[in-house]
């Protein structure tokens, strides 16, 4: 199997956490923080210690396969997806609507239609920056803007800056793709659903989160205001994910 993953807790529930794209290793563990049961950490190909991925697999498909192939492994009954991996835990909802009990879909950056404007072009100038040839000074630069005024970071930029360095196919590829091609399918999965985004995140628009959020039966919006929520906003992301995956 290409993806890895690491167990924390024990017992029931399983909560599966997949992580978004140019995660780093901390970043990853956040949406377990807090969680009761047992929480299952994935690392997706070409990140932390997983294998790079093979040519052509940054698609929704191959990523949501090895989604739920570990959810199948772990025993999994909810699960947490942070942008990609609210990506493809959507695009599991739509072929497996049964699968899981709860989901929560953080960041959702599309669903059924190509990403807005704004967000090709902030996802394009990042590709721009991972490979431009300057010792990696504009990749810092362009995610140096995404933290908000004010926050400390610590190596959070040269940790992320290293991990998208091996992505560049990723980000070549992901913003032409859509999780689902129909999101009408959403209206079977049976999963309770949280979905939260954030109101000024250009490669995460408001508009996907609430676009998911419609297509899935009694799904709970939650808009953040920040343009970088899983930083401004961790005791708030911890406490809405605690409530809802009780």
């Amino acid at each position: 199997m290409r993806a890895r993953w690491r167990v924390l807790g024990n017992g029931t529930p399983v909560t599966l956490v997949v992580h978004g794209l140019g995660a780093t290793e901390g970043e990853a563990r956040i949406p377990a923080s807090g969680l009761r049961g047992t929480r299952v950490v994935m690392t997706l190909p070409g990140h932390g210690s997983a294998p790079d991925a093979p040519p052509g697999y940054w698609n929704y498909g191959p990523v949501a396969a090895d989604v739920l192939a570990v959810a199948d492994e772990v025993g999994a009954t909810q699960a947490v997806g942070v942008s990609l991996g609210a990506g493809a835990l959507t695009r599991i909802a739509a072929e497996h609507p049964g699968r899981f009990q709860r989901l929560a879909l953080l960041l959702p950056a599309a669903l059924d239609r190509p990403r807005e404007p704004a967000a090709a072009w902030a996802c394009e100038r990042l590709a721009g920056a991972v490979a431009a040839e300057d010792g990696g000074a504009s990749l810092r630069e362009v995610l140096a803007a995404e933290v908000p005024p004010g926050v400390e970071v610590g190596d959070h930029l040269e940790q992320r800056a290293r991990a998208l360095t091996r992505l560049s196919d990723a980000l070549r590829d992901l913003p032409e793709q859509v999780p689902v091609t129909d999101a009408g399918a959403l209206s079977e999965a049976t999963a309770e659903v949280l979905v939260i985004g954030a109101t000024d995140d250009p490669m995460h628009p408001a508009a996907a989160a609430k676009a998911t959020a419609a297509a899935f039966r009694g799904a709970r919006l939650e808009l953040l205001e920040s343009q970088a929520p899983m930083l401004t906003h961790r005791k708030l992301l911890r406490d809405l994910l605690t409530d809802f995956l009780r």
